[in-house]
């Protein structure tokens, strides 16, 4: 929309910029380590979001221009989550009560159960 400079750059108006995302997601000097490998654990205790607005998901796109399989994904987490604990009798380890579960953790699903106790069928 207007000339501007980015790290020492001149950009002038109408110009198109192409960024190699694949090259920054890789940059040993980035925010990554060994980036090639499949470490979903490496996100833990950050405060990344999903929806395109953190550099480590650039490589996915942002905006209009996200990745369009990201909504699936998610919905498909959910179904999984929500058939693992329809289809199997889940109870506490060693005899423990209820009581004794410490559900004060601030995350996500476990908010919306922590003051409820379910009743479990017994077969």
């Amino acid at each position: 929309m207007e000339d501007c400079t980015v790290n020492g750059f001149h950009i002038q108006k109408n110009s198109r910029v192409i960024i190699n995302v694949w090259t920054i997601g890789r940059d040993p000097i980035g925010q990554l380590d060994n980036p090639e490998k499949f470490i979903p654990e490496r996100f833990i205790g950050s405060n990344v979001d999903v929806k395109g607005h953190d550099f480590q998901f650039l490589p996915f796109g942002s905006g209009r221009r996200g990745c369009p399989g990201m909504q699936l994904g998610l919905t498909v987490v959910s179904l999984l989550v929500a058939q693992l604990v329809h289809c199997f009798y889940w109870e506490l380890p060693n005899g423990m009560l209820p009581s004794d579960l410490d559900m004060t953790e601030d995350f996500g699903l476990v908010v919306s159960k922590a003051k409820h106790l379910m009743a479990v069928p017994t077969y």
